[in-house]
């Protein structure tokens, strides 16, 4: 990016009741405070200034200013921008001035009344210490050719500058943006004389700012809203090399120059720059090509619908295509001699196709749930005359059992495994979540399954796993045993789970490995051979683990608090600016645009940093079109709701004890509403401390008054419904993407709620401005650590953030008995505003601080090594 394009402020144009139906209906109705979202979406879709106008003939437009920017004012994330006060009126401007905090902007002032008041206007607005949008208008008119704009321009920055006193960099010329494409002859080179003014009037008028309201340039072309956002693009591209350093915008809608579609891009472009007699007949001819969606409509290859059926199958089963499926599945079904013979043949034959590109890697992931979809549909379709044919159940490659553990509710990777085996016809016994060790096992003799898949997230799981191992043995089980999950690894397999039953235990990293690995199991030649292959690499990674050295050595609990961490400079903690407890909501629209999408990426085993994977060579298309398909989601939940987003904060007065953080009521600091336990490293640090994340907050002997934060927030209200709804339309695809997004959307949640309890709740940070890619890059003061991650790995200290917040109460989040949290799109943790304050894990510990940590919690020692099991020392 140039530097003229980073520096480039977009004007927000929506809180204008001349350019903005909504918002004049808003105002007009006294709906002040769902106008202010108004203004609040124009900074949260980038807008840097938002311009105010209330010049409406039914409307008192002073008080209607008035009103609006006091409200405003307490609005400390639409207020952290600046306001122009946009009226033809001084009165509404000078009223407008009297409210705004901070340094505002007139828009506008011109000479079209003379000298006389403009030097009077514009010494006003130099008193209250405003910027000033000074138009290209004097006593003869509007400007609309390049010699008048600047003629207009340099007259008034000499008397601005000469007579007044103004600052130069407090001028903003507006040399007049018009429409072009008009069809008059006159108006095809106003976008050029613009263009040419402004790199004019930056050349002779130093330190100036030049603006315009861009939406004019398109005014012919309303109705087609991606046209008029590649004009204004095209002719941002262009102005901004000019000098054009800001402008008025409806920032949520400009479309990016390198992806207008080439043709379009041309075509404005000859329009923009007036570089042919006939651009504004070819931009009109193909102009209705891009109505809707902003793409060009290219024909639909349906060449292959000339194919036989078999084949059509097949195509829409590797492209996905759900439209002709039902048609097609119908056809086949008249041709057979039975309907299971459609599904046993040409759609199994359809999906062995899915399944070989799957697994020569020429297939994603994403591709092949919606490959998923189309059978199910084709299924669907076919079943009624299944069961009227009595014909029974069609051949499978074998029976499975998934469940993802008890106390867990995390599932989408069990879900997109469970997909992934469908697809390559096998049957799935999907139990869900939190599923019990005696419920899997019964489920398993009821439907006579051939395997049993357990899948779990949180670290308790991994206890729970081997709990369901040692009972299948205990009950004489014979089948194959699944082990996946995120907190799962075949280490963990080999030493805890493994030896613990006699029949093949499979380590499946993720849903590419699956359908191998149960082919191999379910094969009665190949199981007994995979078996053994599977036994020698357990051995060998049992060897492994059992020779394995600590990367550094052990110390005491005393020597690691002795080396705990000191900080450099002296820190004087912030007190809150809103203590206790808040209850606290966001909007999807919002929470979007602080996701971080590499992880959703992974969800779909697609590997890469986005948006790098974007343009990957090998899965950036995949990528691409799994991206838009996500944003389409997020498109849909922000139009018809079905996702909510809830979650609570609290930040309390709090001290240091040792290794624990003491929560009180009040400022009195005299009773304890709560006890952080928390745990110290504890190997040899040469250069670095051993941390506790209590060293982040001032002893108590110290006598200085510290402070602790801690958060809960779920984006996954609704989302068990929504899935559910999706799976029953026979729609996996969409079931998995919905929770993938609501996964993301919680972590959106923490990130933004972080931010605003640094800038707002707490206000340590009130002047931080930082873009998402740098929230993502952790570029702030302060961490939200989360327990049963590395820094505080035990879980059960959950139980004290719902204390202290009434999570439940506040957001309906709950915990299950392994301290998962519900929903599964949820995320909770605490808040350290130390500016040292930094992520590390605990990594392993020494029976000493068991014992220390169990005195401290008042538990028995084996409570203490049940949940402090993963950090053991072996």
């Amino acid at each position: 990016m140039t530097a003229e394009f980073s520096k480039f402020i977009n004007i927000g144009e929506r809180t204008n009741v001349t350019g903005s139906a909504v918002f004049k209906r808003l105002i007009l109705n006294g709906d002040y405070e769902t106008a202010l979202d108004v203004a609040r979406q124009q900074v949260e879709n980038g807008a840097q200034i938002i311009d105010i106008n209330m010049d409406e003939a039914m409307l008192d437009s002073v008080a209607a200013m008035r009103t609006f920017l006091n409200l405003i004012a307490s609005e400390p994330d639409i207020c952290r921008v600046p306001i122009m006060i946009d009226s033809s009126k001084w009165e509404v401007i000078e009223e407008g001035l009297k409210c705004v905090q901070g340094k505002a902007i007139v828009n506008s002032i011109s000479l079209k009344e003379g000298e006389e008041a403009f030097v009077h206007h514009a010494r006003l607005i130099k008193r209250y210490g405003a910027a000033a949008v000074v138009m290209a208008f004097d006593e003869t008119g509007q400007a609309d050719t390049q010699a008048r704009k600047v003629e207009i321009c340099q007259r008034s920055y000499r008397i601005l500058t000469e007579q007044v006193g103004f600052a130069p960099e407090d001028i903003i010329f507006d040399p007049n943006i018009f429409a072009v494409a008009t069809g008059i002859e006159e108006h095809n080179n106003y976008a050029v004389d613009f263009i040419e003014a402004t790199r004019i009037i930056r050349q002779t008028c130093p330190h100036c700012h030049v603006s315009g309201g861009l939406s004019n340039i398109s005014f012919s072309f309303r109705g087609n809203n991606p046209v008029r956002e590649a004009m204004h693009s095209v002719f941002l591209y262009h102005a901004i090399r000019a000098g054009l350093d800001m402008a008025i915008v409806n920032a949520g809608q400009l479309e990016v120059y390198d992806e207008i579609p080439a043709a379009l891009r041309e075509a404005v472009e000859d329009v923009i720059l007036n570089r042919r007699d006939d651009a504004t007949e070819r931009l009109l001819e193909i102009a209705p090509n891009y109505q809707g969606d902003g793409k060009a409509a290219a024909a639909e290859d349906l060449s292959w619908r000339e194919l036989p059926v078999n084949k059509r199958l097949e195509h829409a089963l590797v492209k996905g295509i759900t439209d002709y499926i039902v048609d097609d599945t119908e056809e086949a079904r008249l041709a057979a001699e039975k309907p299971l013979h459609v599904i046993e043949g040409p759609l199994m034959d359809g999906m062995n196709v899915v399944g070989d590109l799957f697994g020569e890697g020429k297939m994603f992931l994403p591709q092949v749930v919606k490959s998923a979809r189309v059978m199910k549909k084709a299924v669907a379709h076919l079943q009624p005359f299944i069961e009227a044919e009595k014909s029974g159940d069609a051949r499978s490659n074998g029976k499975i059992l998934l469940a993802t553990v008890k106390g867990d509710v995390h599932d989408i990777g069990k879900n997109i495994v469970g997909v992934v085996l469908q697809c390559n016809n096998f049957e799935v016994v999907d139990m869900g979540v939190m599923v019990p060790c005696a419920a899997i096992l019964q489920k398993a003799r009821e439907e006579q399954v051939d395997m049993i898949g357990l899948s779990g997230l949180i670290t308790p799981s991994l206890d729970e796993m081997v709990h369901v191992a040692k009972e299948m043995e205990r009950e004489g089980f014979d089948l194959p045993l699944l082990i996946g999950g995120a907190t799962t690894s075949k280490a963990h397999t080999a030493v805890k789970i493994e030896q613990n039953y006699h029949a093949p235990v499979a380590y499946v990293p993720n849903a590419s490995r699956a359908v191998g690995v149960c082919q191999k199991l379910l094969n009665p030649q190949s199981r007994a051979e995979f078996a053994q292959v599977l036994s020698k690499e357990y051995d060998t990674v049992r060897e492994q683990h059992a020779r394995k050295q600590p990367r550094s050595r052990p110390v005491s609990l005393q020597e690691a608090r002795d080396n705990g961490f000191v900080a450099k400079s002296k820190y004087v903690p912030t007190v809150p600016a809103q203590p206790g407890v808040t209850p606290v909501s966001a909007s999807i629209s919002v929470l979007r645009d602080y996701i971080d999408w590499t992880p959703f990426f992974l969800t779909w085993s697609l590997a890469g940093k986005f948006p790098r994977i974007l343009d990957d060579e090998v899965v950036g298309q995949q990528a691409r079109e799994l991206y838009a398909d996500a944003n389409a989601m997020l498109d849909k939940l922000v139009a018809e709701g079905g996702l909510e987003a809830k979650g609570v904060i609290g930040l309390f007065p709090a001290n240091r004890s040792g290794d624990d953080i003491e929560i009180y009521d009040s400022e009195a600091r005299e009773q304890i509403i709560g006890v952080a336990h928390h745990l110290r490293q504890q190997t040899l640090k040469e250069k670095f401390a051993n941390y506790c994340l209590a060293d982040f907050i001032a002893d108590k002997r110290s006598g200085v008054p510290d402070y602790v934060g801690a958060f809960a927030v779920t984006a996954g209200i609704g989302e068990d419904e929504l899935a559910e709804a999706y799976n029953k339309a026979g729609d996996d695809y969409n079931a998995i993407m919905v929770k993938a997004v609501a996964d993301r959307l919680a972590e959106a949640f923490a990130e933004y709620l972080h931010q605003q309890v640094r800038k707002v709740y707490w206000g340590y940070a009130p002047d931080e401005s930082l873009d998402n890619d740098a929230l993502i890059r952790e570029k702030y003061q302060g961490i939200r650590p989360a327990p049963g991650y590395a820094a505080c790995p035990e879980h059960t200290e959950k139980q004290l953030i719902w204390d202290l917040l009434s999570v439940e109460q506040h957001t309906g989040m709950s915990l299950t008995e392994s301290y998962a949290m519900w929903p599964g799109a949820s995320v909770s943790g605490w808040y350290f505003a130390h500016p040292e304050s930094r992520y590390f894990a605990v990594a392993k510990i020494q029976p000493d601080q068991v014992e220390d940590y169990a005195k401290r919690k008042g538990w028995e020692l084996d409570e203490a090594e049940k949940w402090l099991a993963p950090n053991l020392s072996d």
